[in-house]
């Protein structure tokens, strides 16, 4: 394993992706990469009432291979909205939604993003802040197919992708507000992670 990872950009990433961020010394998150669909990139699964859901950021129409740092946010559609209730619904009953729902509210109704990496970035920022993380990451300014001095995320970390393909990394259970009704979830966004763990979300991520 290198002391690098090379990730993509990731709206509310899994815990996978979190736990890259902590492991690793340094991470760079990939900007010029062309976009791929149906990728964390511009979704996340959380768990709601009905099991899991996928909420996705809608983007501004795009040529095939356009640059992930060009990807605008199309707001067409009310999704922050969307997003805050389904979340509400998803995590209302949570330990610590109220705990963290002043820091989160802002981002579905006060702020409004151009571009995707800035959401993410933005977003990305919140949640070290509450896991108590110092960010310890650059941006890239070109692309590169390989790396030979980081280990590479970018296709690995993918709700196409088993999590066996990942050897550096291993689900750890924890409770879940509905897991009841559907059996635990592995892998959702980091939000699933702190609405149900809080402080204790920290233990989770390390190796």
């Amino acid at each position: 394993m290198n002391t690098k990872a090379i990730l993509s950009t990731a709206y509310l990433g899994p815990i996978q992706y979190y736990s890259k961020l902590v492991e690793y010394p340094e991470c760079i998150i990939e900007h010029c990469e062309h976009f791929t669909k149906q990728t964390y990139r511009s979704r996340c699964d959380i768990y709601s009432p009905n099991g899991l859901k996928t909420l996705s950021v809608p983007l501004i129409k795009r040529n095939h291979r356009q640059a992930v740092k060009d990807l605008k946010i199309s707001y067409d559609v009310d999704w922050q909205k969307l997003h805050w209730r389904t979340l509400e619904s998803s995590y209302r009953r949570s330990p610590f939604f109220e705990y963290f729902e002043d820091d989160l509210y802002p981002f579905y109704h006060d702020k409004k993003y151009d571009f995707l990496i800035d959401l993410n970035e933005a977003l990305q920022q919140e949640m070290l802040v509450l896991l108590k993380r110092k960010p310890n990451y650059s941006f890239t300014s070109e692309y590169h197919k390989e790396y030979t001095d980081a280990d590479d995320y970018r296709t690995i970390i993918s709700p196409k992708e088993s999590l066996e393909a990942d050897v550096n990394f291993s689900v750890k259970i924890y409770s879940q507000v509905f897991e009841t009704r559907h059996g635990f979830i592995p892998n959702l966004s980091i939000v699933d992670l702190l609405f149900n763990q809080g402080s204790r979300a920290m233990e989770q991520l390390q190796v």
